[in-house]
């Protein structure tokens, strides 16, 4: 099994969650209303008066087989909208409950 951490601006959120669903993908956990800055691009997203968006963060837990085409996925979302921000993680997972 394989989880994905994405971190995406909060405009994006049905749209993450529909792009998993597209998958077969059901279960997740969002974070909401958390801050961030991209590491080399983007503006950030504090939630404050000089910067008001604010980004969401989502976990999946998924087949290994679904890992590769679900960030190829969120690799063209992230591609048509560059500014808007779109991180995301694949990390093993070595136990579940």
């Amino acid at each position: 099994m394989k989880a994905i951490f994405i971190a995406y601006n909060q405009a994006y959120n049905q749209d993450i969650v529909e792009l998993l669903e597209s998958f077969g993908q059901r279960g997740y956990t969002v974070w909401e209303e958390i801050g961030g800055r991209g590491s080399s691009t983007g503006a950030p997203h504090l939630g404050s008066h000089a910067w008001p968006t604010q980004n969401h963060a989502l976990l999946s837990v998924l087949d290994d087989s679904l890992a590769a085409p679900v960030m190829d996925a969120l690799r063209r979302t992230d591609a048509a909208s560059p500014d808007l921000g779109l991180r995301a993680w694949v990390i093993p997972v070595e136990d579940a409950l």
